[in-house]
């Protein structure tokens, strides 16, 4: 066999594998991954929300102004966010505000879908967050 007959094989063997990797990917729940919500920052900021959930579902939450914690619980594509003590720190009232939004709309949602490096919370409101993989 020569040796580009041997690289199409090979190729032809990996591919499929390779793709059902990532597929699975795209199929299970970001645990111990960090994320950066899609937004942009808010007047006079440059801080981005980030999302650390543990590989037990723990969540570290790094908002605009707000720091605290929480717990995810996962089900298929069912998931539920149970909010935990949040840091109060010295916020305007919009920003507290917006973070208390965040919070809220993580714990109304009801579903997650995975595409690539977005993660979608999806509820009332649908929170995209992108995995950071740097």
């Amino acid at each position: 066999m020569t040796v580009s007959r041997y690289a199409a094989l090979i190729l032809a063997v990996m591919c499929p594998v390779l793709g059902t990797a990532s597929a699975q990917a795209d199929n299970e729940f970001p645990f111990g991954v960090d994320m950066m919500l899609e937004t942009r920052p808010q007047p006079g900021s440059k801080r981005i929300p980030s999302l650390e959930i543990g590989d037990q579902g723990e969540a570290r939450l790094d908002l605009w102004c707000k720091r605290g914690s929480g717990q995810f619980s996962v089900a298929n594509d069912t998931v539920i966010f149970v909010p935990g003590t949040m840091a109060e720190t010295a916020c305007t009232p919009d920003t507290a505000q917006a973070d208390d939004a965040l919070v809220n709309a993580l714990a109304q949602a009801t579903n997650w879908k995975r595409q690539g490096d977005i993660v979608s919370f999806i509820g009332p409101t649908t929170l995209r967050f992108r995995v950071n993989t740097n």
